[in-house]
C-alpha cells in the first residue's frame, strides 16, 4: 500500500508525460512486475516513482544530440518490463560507479580520513565509505529519484559523479523540466530541497 500524496503525485507526473506526448508508453507495471523488479535488484521504489510507473510504463523516447552533452545510454528510459538485467544493474550502480571515477581522479570527502596515495588505492577505500549509502533509482539517463516504500515528493537529481544538480522540485516538476520544449523556467520561489542522506552533500 502506497502513501495517498505519493500515489496523486506519480499520477499527476505519469499523466504530464502523457499530455507532452514524447514518449513511448506501455501498460503500467503490475503488482507481481514490482514485487519481481525490488527483489531482483534489491530497492523499493518510492511511493511516487512506483505510482507513475504503475500508470505506464515509457520505454522509449527519441533523443535530440546536443554537441557536448554527455549520454550514458543509447535509450535513456530504463526498460523496468524488458531491459537487460545487466544494464539494469548498471543504471543502479551509476552514482557510485561515476563517483568512484572522481574519486580516482582527486575527488575526497574528509570524512573518509586520509588519503590513500595511489588512486586505486583511493578507490578501494572509498568503496567501503560508499557501501550502504542510499540507494538511487533510475528514472531517465543519469537523472534519479532515491528508494524507499513510504517516501515522495523528493526532489529528482541528475547525478554525474560529484556533480549533482537539481533536475526537479519533485516528479512532477521534473517531467516539465525534461520534457517540455522548450524548457519552461523555474518560478523565483523554486527551491528544492535535497531530502536523501550523503547525496545531499554535493548539492
Amino acid at each position: 500500500m502506497i502513501s495517498d500524496g505519493g500515489a496523486r503525485l506519480g499520477r499527476q507526473a505519469a499523466d504530464r508525460l502523457i499530455q507532452l506526448g514524447c514518449c513511448v508508453i506501455e501498460a503500467g507495471l503490475t503488482e507481481a512486475e514490482f514485487a519481481r523488479i525490488e527483489h531482483e535488484y534489491g530497492f523499493e521504489f518510492a511511493d511516487d516513482h512506483r505510482a507513475f510507473l504503475a500508470a505506464g510504463l515509457p520505454v522509449h523516447q527519441p533523443r535530440k544530440e546536443t554537441p557536448g552533452v554527455r549520454y550514458a545510454w543509447e535509450r535513456p528510459l530504463p526498460d523496468w518490463r524488458n531491459g537487460d538485467p545487466d544494464e539494469l544493474r548498471r543504471r543502479l550502480d551509476l552514482p557510485i560507479e561515476l563517483l568512484l571515477q572522481d574519486v580516482e581522479h582527486g575527488l575526497w570527502e574528509a570524512a573518509w580520513g586520509e588519503r590513500p596515495v595511489s588512486g586505486e588505492a583511493a578507490v578501494d577505500l572509498a568503496r567501503s565509505w560508499l557501501d550502504g549509502v542510499p540507494r538511487m533509482v533510475p528514472v531517465y539517463g543519469h537523472r534519479f529519484l532515491p528508494a524507499g516504500r513510504g517516501g515522495f515528493g523528493h526532489p529528482v537529481l541528475s547525478m554525474w559523479g560529484g556533480d549533482i544538480i537539481y533536475y526537479g522540485a519533485d516528479l512532477l516538476d521534473y517531467i516539465d523540466q525534461e520534457f517540455e520544449e522548450p524548457r519552461p523556467a523555474h518560478p523565483r520561489d523554486w527551491a528544492p530541497q535535497a531530502t536523501v542522506p550523503f547525496w545531499r552533500d554535493y548539492l
